[in-house]
């Protein structure tokens, strides 16, 4: 069985939800892998750094009892999303904190986590990592990474510019493990047309920040719910990395989103910095804002989203 076979055996959706900062939290985690699709958080989510441990501790105990409690329902593992910057002077601690855990899943960012894969893999996890173009990705397959997360254009905070038609298909032609797709995906179509390029799971984050779990200012998930892909600007500013914010965050920061100075790329905001504060006031989201009209409780969002999915499924089928 491949791995991607074998994380979808215990799926009832060919989903990862995205970690996102600050506002996946365990709840959320909880709930989207009791709902059956993975849960992820960034390890500088839990603050302080010793936070990180309770977290982890409290989400393994709720997956424990839910599994005990139904043992036929697939309950989803769950992963741990690692930033490697020189801005994150945590990162060797969560590491270690992560193995002791023995966390399933690692999801690293921005570089390709070469020291970090062997000490996974000898504890039995798994690493994938964020990509946004082929030479992202051969690094990290050269690191030993075990999945590719391609974050094309439209993927809500830090995305890349291609269209997921070219690099999922250029991905395909040297690498034949499991592939996420992310990029505006909010619901059971977008899972299937993922699955369709050649992806195995759809990687989906900003449609989770208008759940009742995420852990977003309810004027955060207002704004999802009034946006759409015109309101979103795709700018380094912020991080010094390109993402995508929604432009009425920007301007009730302040600042106006047509005419923003040139980014410190030296420099990555985790929340600690002075002025507006990047995601905890300049709030990311990905194109697909458009497609959300409404807050949901995370396993009602993925009730639907399967319920679209199959939906999608019969309707190629015919």
């Amino acid at each position: 069985m491949s791995l991607a076979e074998k994380l979808r055996s215990q799926m009832s959706l060919p989903v990862i939800a995205s970690p996102m900062f600050i506002v996946s939290s365990p709840a959320l985690v909880i709930a989207q892998c009791t709902s059956g699709v993975i849960g992820s958080f960034p390890a500088l989510n839990a603050r302080p750094a010793e936070k990180l441990e309770e977290w982890l501790a409290q989400i393994e105990t709720a997956l424990a009892a839910a599994r005990l409690v139904n043992p036929e329902a697939r309950i989803a593992p769950y992963a741990v999303n690692q930033i490697i910057h020189q801005s994150n002077d945590r990162l060797e601690g969560d590491i270690d904190v992560c193995i002791r855990h023995r966390v399933p899943m690692i999801i690293t960012s921005l570089r390709a986590p070469t020291d970090m894969v062997k000490r996974v893999h000898e504890y039995g996890g798994v690493v994938f990592h964020d990509v946004i173009n082929v030479r992202h990705a051969q690094k990290a397959l050269e690191a030993g990474v075990d999945g590719l997360v391609l974050v094309c254009a439209g993927a809500g905070g830090h995305a890349g510019t291609l269209s997921p038609f070219a690099l999922v298909r250029e991905v395909r032609r040297f690498f034949d493990g499991p592939i996420v797709l992310s990029g505006a995906i909010t619901d059971g179509d977008g899972i299937l047309a993922a699955e369709a390029l050649g992806a195995d799971f759809a990687y989906i984050g900003t449609r989770f920040i208008a759940t009742e779990e995420a852990n977003a200012a309810q004027a955060y998930k207002q704004m999802i719910l009034d946006t759409t892909a015109a309101d979103v600007l795709y700018t380094p500013y912020f991080t010094g990395v390109h993402g995508n914010y929604l432009k009425p965050s920007i301007a009730a920061a302040g600042l106006d989103p047509d005419n923003l100075p040139a980014a410190d790329k030296t420099k990555m905001d985790f929340g600690s910095n002075a002025g507006p504060k990047t995601w905890k006031d300049i709030w990311g989201a990905g194109q697909g804002v458009g497609n959300i009209d409404e807050v949901l409780p995370a396993a009602q969002l993925v009730a639907r989203m399967r319920s679209e999915y199959q939906a999608a499924r019969r309707r190629i089928a015919v």
